[in-house]
């Protein structure tokens, strides 16, 4: 991450994303939400001066000082920087996983992977659960 905030146009992008996308979360179907966010690879808008780090860490920055519905989860967040990243033409993909923990309680994760791998996470804990959900998928596009 370069430690300058993102451009002021995609700033008001992600402002956008964040005030409708969180509560859609709650409200439509995964597949309704994916067809909602997703965008073809390399449709991008304007990924001049777009640093995925930089964007992740302000959106992380911003919704963590907000208040319910909006904020700060690992699925919300996962969902806002997927919009964000696919409009900026990259392949990522949201994945949605559960494991059980040492309780055998079932605990769910959301994360973004890129070319197979955990994308922007703070941690190694996607690696921990199965996969169940993912966007973009075939069903999401065909709906």
């Amino acid at each position: 991450m370069n430690g300058s905030p993102p451009p002021l146009g995609w700033r008001l992008r992600a402002a956008l994303g964040i005030a409708v996308i969180p509560p859609l979360v709650s409200l439509v179907s995964f597949s309704r939400l994916g067809a909602r966010l997703d965008r073809p690879v390399g449709a991008a808008r304007d990924p001049a001066g777009f640093d995925d780090e930089a964007m992740a860490a302000w959106v992380d920055s911003v919704m963590r000082r907000l208040p319910r519905p909006w904020r700060h989860t690992c699925l919300k967040r996962s969902a806002v920087l997927f919009y964000l990243l696919r409009r900026a033409g990259r392949a990522v993909e949201l994945c949605i996983g559960v494991r059980r923990d040492a309780e055998g309680n079932l605990v769910a994760h959301a994360w973004l992977t890129r070319d197979g791998a955990a994308y922007l996470e703070h941690s190694s804990e996607s690696m921990l659960h199965r996969v169940i959900a993912r966007l973009p998928n075939d069903v999401a596009r065909a709906g």
